[in-house]
């Protein structure tokens, strides 16, 4: 389902092309306007037209409305704590390190300087305030709960997993790697990524509109390399996370890319794909596991929060 909750997400408003002080007629007005615009029938982008159906549903009666525009006012941005509490009884996976810290600590520095103040929590995580940032912080904002997000999927898979996040590659913390994972079906390198929209691929490489002119696979491959030549391992594959809508499918292999499989993957996709294995990834054996892990345990240097 297309959603609206995201740093980076249009609003409701947005999508349909008025502010949220429209009046309910000229409201009604503006949806037919966008559906005759997007209509796959009259040369309009589908999944264009689907995100203006969604946001009929969610704005296009007055209770809707109402509940709505309270919703936005109550989205939780706010971080979570940085010891996960137990979820039930089932023994949690081993971790190293804070997903999201440093890409949180960015966005509240970036949104000072664009404030002129040190915001409160409850100010910066304000969807209002988040709006009305920067696109750069916004996308801070929008990778720090993409991080977050997968390595609370990675403590759900239990204690066969351990995952480091906030990885250090070099003296730039910038070039970080989001996470390494190790678990019965090999050694991983992934990034959590939000674009703010839906991506292509090209020769073993993510494109799109909103990728611009980076290059995410080869940049996760690149910090990869880092990490297993400072700790002496091997990597069996790469995966690129992404957020549910801007994929079509729930996994795509992109092939061996500089002799590593990687595959992008729908972020509810991720457990599976943890717990099955990267299509022609390199199995670990017993003996070699635990020398991985003490390896990457002795080396690894993760970010401070």
């Amino acid at each position: 389902m297309v959603t609206f909750d995201g740093p980076l997400s249009a609003s409701a408003y947005e999508v349909l092309g008025v502010t949220p002080q429209v009046s309910d007629d000229d409201l009604r007005r503006a949806y037919r306007l966008r559906l005759r615009q997007t209509h796959p029938d009259t040369g309009g982008d589908a999944a264009v037209f689907v995100r203006v159906q969604r946001a009929w549903e969610l704005v296009g009666t007055s209770a809707a409305r109402a509940a709505y525009d309270r919703g936005r006012g109550t989205t939780s941005w706010a971080a979570r704590p940085s010891t996960p509490g137990a979820t039930g009884t089932r023994p949690r996976g081993r971790s190293h390190g804070q997903a999201g810290a440093w890409r949180r600590r960015r966005y509240r520095e970036l949104l000072a300087e664009q404030l002129g103040h040190d915001a409160t929590d409850a100010e910066a995580y304000d969807p209002l305030v988040v709006r009305a940032a920067s696109w750069q912080a916004r996308r801070m904002l929008a990778d720090a709960l993409a991080e977050e997000a997968t390595a609370t999927a990675i403590d759900e898979l239990g204690i066969g997993f351990t995952a480091w996040h906030d990885v250090a590659t070099g003296e730039d913390d910038e070039g970080k790697l989001d996470h390494v994972v190790l678990s019965p079906t090999g050694l991983y390198g992934l990034r959590s990524e939000d674009f703010g929209g839906p991506v292509r691929f090209r020769q073993g490489e993510v494109i799109g509109s909103h990728v611009g002119g980076a290059a995410p696979t080869g940049d996760l491959l690149a910090r990869m390399r880092i990490v297993a030549r400072a700790a002496r391992v091997r990597f069996g594959g790469a995966i690129l996370i992404l957020p549910d809508d801007d994929l079509d499918d729930a996994i795509t292999p992109l092939g061996s890319v500089r002799g590593v499989p990687v595959v992008v993957v729908r972020r509810s996709a991720l457990r599976s794909v943890l717990r099955a294995g990267v299509p022609g990834a390199r199995v670990l054996g017993g003996n070699e596991a635990f020398d991985v892990r003490s390896r990457l345990t002795h080396t690894v240097r993760v970010l401070s929060p």
